[in-house]
């Protein structure tokens, strides 16, 4: 089916199924933008080894933000395969191409990729060098991590992936702070993989308003309700917490 077509069956079943549409209800439009006005530039920051919802996640919310405009950026152009190998994300422009963004999303990587990214001068100096423009620098994962190389992290409260929070404060001289995202001026911080989508919503509010980042929740139905409690390491314990760290290095390329 074209698209044009899948989008008007779309819109035909939901407004069929409520009954009315926005019009009918005397709530007014989402904000969005007009001639001549700019939607947020938002650069995600793409590497080898990279964990494919780490990125794909917020990316499925943001690019939907109105007036958004997206790219994905990496030491080159093209194809870049995630932590497993099997997947591959495309950029499409080199880090020498992208020299400001509003929205800088920096997503995390298994052990491999982060740690690479972490080393490697170019890509560092790349988010330093963006950060310092940027109206928001946000993070998902063991992404933070590249934050902490680029020295953004001193003393500002963050959050990571479980398993990295006593490195990324060692290290880096974050404080790690609980939650599912955690804003301390225009850097936000993600928790592990999923949590990613958490933060996009909650960034969002903030580019536009809450109400259009509650339609964005419902545009990709994020509802969730997991079929386990096993979601934090406080609430798996220790015996799964090193059965999560075994599946994800037997998965790793």
């Amino acid at each position: 089916m074209a698209d044009g077509g899948r989008r008007a069956l779309l819109k035909a079943a939901a407004f069929g199924g409520a009954g009315a549409g926005l019009a009918a209800t005397g709530l007014p439009e989402p904000a969005v933008a007009g001639p001549g006005s700019r939607g947020p530039r938002v650069a995600i920051l793409l590497y080898d080894g990279i964990t494919a919802l780490d990125a794909v996640g917020p990316y499925e919310v943001l690019s939907r933000v109105p007036g958004a405009s997206v790219v994905t950026v990496a030491k080159r152009v093209g194809p870049v395969r995630t932590d497993t190998g099997v997947l591959g994300l495309v950029a499409d422009r080199a880090l020498r191409q992208v020299r400001h963004a509003d929205v800088l999303l920096v997503p995390g990587a298994g052990n491999r990729g982060v740690i690479a990214a972490m080393e490697d001068a170019e890509t560092v100096d790349w988010v330093r060098r963006l950060h310092e423009r940027s109206t928001w620098t946000v993070s998902v994962c063991t992404g933070v991590l590249i934050l902490g190389a680029a020295g953004l992290l001193r003393g500002i409260p963050a959050t990571t992936y479980w398993a990295s929070r006593s490195y990324m404060e060692s290290t880096f001289g974050a404080v790690y702070t609980p939650g599912r995202f955690v804003e301390s001026g225009k850097i936000i911080t993600a928790a592990g993989v999923s949590a990613g989508i958490d933060m996009a919503l909650h960034l969002a509010a903030k580019l536009v308003d809450e109400r259009t980042a509650q339609a964005l929740q419902l545009a990709v139905e994020y509802d969730p309700d997991p079929p386990f409690d096993t979601g934090s390491p406080e609430k798996a314990g220790p015996e799964l917490q090193q059965l999560a760290l075994r599946l994800l290095e037997d998965a790793a390329a």
